[in-house]
């Protein structure tokens, strides 16, 4: 008898701010305001996507802006946290580090602080609701200027102590060097941040080791392209670096043809660590629980296996001394039910 997933104390730690929206809720949000949404958000949903050259990425990126038009209050912004805590503890994740870059909605929160602030105390009150830790990962775009990042960091920087655990750098890897955001993520450290940058995604084993020699990455974001590399696996493991791997995710953007094709399996057996994650549900149709399904299904984990992948997911998180505590004998029970 398999193990139910769903009971599987984890953490999530790849999960972007809109793309956590739930489907439904993006509909009723843009026929409440009158907003038109392309096929590929609607009746074609999920889009098939392949972001693997400029063009393909380009509609990604514009798909991705459109589902963010549809939160124009802070009761969106409350209600999207608060369905996604539902839709974590449904899946049996009760740790989330949940990525935002500010920037992108400060014209119409009243700017990157306020944002920011809004953002957090709807975190906290969708932790309380649905009884999931909750942890803010501050993001920088690759697409923008590295002063721009440096701003971002020292915002993420004064809310060290008040929910903000990490930084992050996302978007097209192809569009900048990781090493242009070294200040940024300089200051992000001094004041106690994960480094928390995309790598290994859309280019190869290089774009993981930049992050990690250039910008001294606790994880890397995605990071599966440096199963191509040995030696990058054998540094990754010793150093105990996390790669937050999304396989519904690399599917959907044309990274790996087939699930089968995600190196899922080749980075464990290499010891490197993995988190599974969603990256964004609301383009690629799939939440955690589908990850760790994918890891049975696909990839042939045994369910001791599947526990250490939870373990390793709380390892490479920010929670709690105690919160992490809490999981580890939870998974610990998991794996020794009948």
């Amino acid at each position: 008898m398999l193990r139910p997933l769903d009971t599987l104390p984890k953490a999530h730690l790849h999960l972007h701010f809109t793309g956590s929206m739930r489907h439904s809720t993006l509909i009723e949000l843009a026929r409440e305001q009158h907003l038109h949404l392309p096929d590929a958000l609607e009746q074609d949903w999920p889009p098939r996507l392949r972001a693997t050259d400029e063009r393909g990425w380009f509609r990604f990126q514009r798909l991705y802006d459109i589902a963010r038009s549809v939160l124009t209050r802070p009761e969106h912004v409350y209600r999207l946290l608060r369905e996604t805590a539902e839709d974590e503890a449904a899946a049996g994740s009760r740790w989330l580090e949940i990525q935002v870059d500010p920037s992108g909605y400060a014209q119409r929160f009243g700017g990157l602080t306020a944002t920011l602030e809004l953002v957090l105390d709807a975190v906290g009150a969708a932790s309380k609701h649905a009884g999931v830790g909750i942890a803010l990962v501050v993001a920088a775009n690759r697409t923008r200027h590295p002063l721009d990042a440096n701003t971002l960091a020292r915002l993420a920087a004064q809310f060290a102590d008040r929910g903000v655990v990490g930084f992050g750098l996302s978007n097209d890897e192809r569009r900048a060097q990781a090493r242009d955001f070294e200040r940024a993520f300089r200051i992000a450290k001094r004041a106690g941040l994960l480094a928390v940058p995309h790598g290994g995604e859309l280019l190869g084993p290089r774009s993981v080791a930049q992050c990690v020699d250039d910008l001294g990455a606790d994880r890397v974001g995605h990071g599966v392209r440096a199963a191509e590399d040995a030696r990058l696996m054998e540094r990754l493991a010793d150093r105990q670096i996390c790669c937050e791997v999304c396989p519904s995710s690399n599917v959907g953007l044309g990274v790996a043809e087939r699930a089968a094709d995600v190196p899922v399996r080749r980075l464990f057996d290499a010891g490197v660590p993995i988190a599974l994650g969603a990256d964004d549900p609301l383009l690629f149709g799939a939440r955690l629980l589908r990850q760790y399904e994918l890891a049975r299904e696909v990839y042939g984990f045994r369910d001791a296996e599947i526990a250490e992948l939870a373990r390793q997911s709380v390892r490479a998180s920010a929670a709690p001394e105690s919160v992490r505590k809490e999981l580890l004998a939870g998974i610990d029970s998991w794996l020794s039910a009948e």
